[in-house]
């Protein structure tokens, strides 16, 4: 199939771009507002036996929302529902958005319920059976903790559909900004709750959290257009069902996923203390530029390739998958390129004061130089798997996904020991497992989409990686250098001038370099300052 003219979508790709603009600014103030809260509880908790049961508590809730009504959920039900939108079957489409809320939020009441009376066997056998031997006392903590975050999941539900309807409807500032409410439950349970109430105070936060995601929403959520919501629970309904076929592949997918998470945290509670604190307290940060450059970019660009495959315009969309995948590449490079150099100057600036000493940054930035290295693959991943959502097949991404994640399985088992034997943290192992399987998914992904659209427009795609190689390799030297100078400094200020200083010279060198993208935004600059 010969490849179109990358003008020809070119509308597409200008209104995946501005949502993308929205979107990544809302989460990136998301993602301040995230770390922020996370360094209150690094600050206040430290890495110790009470922040080791709240992450673990923490975990559990998180997989019971995500195995029902994250992910598997919004690649199942955006697709269908926009479908509708699209061809202006409003009424269907409103009578899926009631069916799926009541199925949702029934599920998960259920199994939250379920989790909560059997809750003590949930941490011996599942979630965290190191803690029974090492610390009776911790495995109680994370008991009362996990029954307190359980309610969480059921609103997060409910949430997480909303969500997806205003995003099908091009409504992307108050869910993107979503997130930082759920944080900043997190910040009134550290600073209100947690004086009186302790740990458990930051576990209520975590409700409190999960109901100011809800209501945020809920005023641009009640200005749709044609809004018509009912009890049903739609079992009867073919889009219902649809909803159900595509979303049990992936759910499987979400399940390997969330089964990676949990075992991270099963072997976590076998290692040394302040293990399991370390990769929770890691991760989001290299979620954080992964959220601002991918999750910003899928979300916009779910709706419009999902439009596109609808109305059968597989040209386009492979065109804007193209032009997207580029964008996202030419951030993600430095950004990872950042991360690992500056490791230990940003987990000090983030977490470290209080109870969050030097052993503590220590912990964490080893993670954090591990997960660093998987960004891209992750990024990458984000947006190849919408592309797949849209075309209304998660069997694919799914059964890559399966493949990848059972690797990480063996690999979780087995790195840590390596490292051990090395004479390094074994942690660290967890978190290269998680960047070495997510990279063989990207590959995976990747491989089948082009041969699903007869292509990728693959030389701008490689001509976007070996720019972006080249420029944070510049940029990586510099900063190396700018680490050797600054030994005796705060690591405040190693950490801020770090960022100003590599964000500043690979913008320069995109520019030296004539990336096309660069000159499309100072373009688009001039135009609104004009």
């Amino acid at each position: 199939m010969p490849t179109p003219p990358l003008e020809q979508p070119a509308s597409a790709n200008r209104q995946i771009a501005r949502s993308t603009a929205v979107v990544m600014a809302a989460m990136v103030a998301s993602q301040l507002i995230g770390l922020y809260a996370k360094s209150l509880v690094g600050s206040t908790f430290g890495t110790g036996a009470e922040s080791e049961a709240f992450f673990a508590a923490n975990r559990f809730s998180e997989i019971l929302f995500n195995l029902v009504a994250g992910g598997a959920l919004g690649s199942a039900f955006i697709p269908t529902f926009t479908g509708f939108i699209a061809n202006d079957q409003r009424r269907r489409a409103w009578r899926l958005a009631s069916a799926i809320a009541c199925l949702v939020t029934l599920v998960l009441s259920i199994f939250s319920l379920l989790s909560a009376i059997f809750a003590p066997w949930v941490v011996r056998h599942i979630l965290a059976p190191g803690f029974a031997a090492a610390d009776p006392g911790k495995e109680a903590l994370t008991i009362a903790l996990l029954r307190i975050q359980l309610p969480s999941a059921a609103i997060f539900g409910l949430s997480g559909l909303m969500m997806g309807v205003l995003n099908a409807h091009q409504r992307f500032l108050l869910p993107a900004l979503a997130p930082a409410m759920y944080s900043l439950g997190w910040v009134l349970g550290v600073l209100v709750l947690a004086p009186t109430q302790g740990i458990q105070g930051l576990a209520w936060g975590v409700v409190i959290g999960a109901l100011l995601h809800l209501l945020v929403q809920l005023p641009q959520f009640l200005r749709l257009p044609a809004r018509e919501l009912r009890l049903m629970l739609g079992l009867e309904d073919p889009a219902v069902r649809e909803v159900g076929r595509l979303m049990a592949p992936r759910l499987l997918g979400v399940a390997v996923v969330q089964l990676n998470f949990l075992l991270n945290t099963y072997l976590a509670s076998f290692q040394p203390e302040g293990s399991l604190a370390a990769i929770s307290l890691a991760f989001p940060l290299m979620i954080m530029p992964q959220a601002a450059i991918a999750q910003s970019a899928a979300i916009a660009a779910l709706p419009t390739f999902s439009a596109q495959a609808a109305l059968g315009r597989l040209d386009e969309m492979r065109a804007s998958l193209a032009a997207t995948l580029r964008g996202v590449l030419l951030l993600a490079i430095p950004a990872s390129v950042g991360l690992i150099l500056l490791r230990e100057p940003i987990v000090a600036l983030v977490y470290q004061r209080s109870e969050f000493g030097a052993a503590s940054t220590a912990l964490v930035a080893w993670a954090l130089l591990w997960y660093a290295a998987g960004l891209v693959g992750h990024s990458v991943v984000e947006i190849v798997s919408r592309a797949f959502y849209a075309l209304h097949d998660t069997k694919t991404p799914v059964m890559i996904g399966v493949a990848a994640m059972s690797l990480n399985l063996v690999l979780s088992l087995t790195l840590p020991g390596a490292f051990t034997r090395l004479g390094w943290m074994p942690h660290g192992g967890l978190a290269l497992a998680n960047s070495l399987a997510t990279f063989l998914e990207m590959i995976g992904l990747l491989w089948v989409m082009r041969r699903r659209l007869g292509g990728l427009v693959g030389a701008r795609i490689w001509s976007a990686v070996g720019l972006g190689a080249l420029a944070a390799l510049a940029m990586g030297a510099a900063l190396w250098l700018w680490l050797s100078a600054t030994t005796g400094m705060a690591q405040v200020w190693r950490a801020l001038g770090g960022v100003a200083l590599g964000a500043a010279l690979y913008g320069l060198l995109l520019i030296v370099l004539r990336v096309p993208e660069i000159g499309i935004l100072l373009t688009a600059i001039k135009r609104r300052l004009r």
